[in-house]
């Protein structure tokens, strides 16, 4: 992976409760060449814009809800939901 990731510990380990993925293991969605990433109008601010990526682990499409922070990528919360999946599976079948 070129680009560097960061998160709080404690968010990630309620993460892994919740939703059963490690901000570790969501890098990988990074990986995807067919990655889709919108910015997080809910959560954006003048200082910082937010964003989601939906990208594929394995067979499964993970959303990830992350920030630029300099070089950095920060990562706030990952998981896989349905709806993400379906317009994963939308867009790329567009392209």
């Amino acid at each position: 992976m070129d680009s560097s990731f960061d998160w709080d510990e404690e968010k990630n380990q309620e993460n892994v409760k919740k939703h059963d993925i490690s901000f570790y293991q969501a890098q990988k969605a990074f990986q995807d060449s067919q990655q889709l990433i919108y910015e997080d109008v809910k959560h954006s601010t003048e200082k910082e814009k937010r964003y989601f990526l939906l990208g594929k682990i394995g067979k499964r499409v993970c959303t990830v809800r992350f920030t630029y922070r300099g070089k950095v990528i920060r990562i706030f919360g990952a998981g896989y939901w349905r709806k993400e999946q379906k317009l994963y599976e939308k867009e790329n079948k567009q392209k």
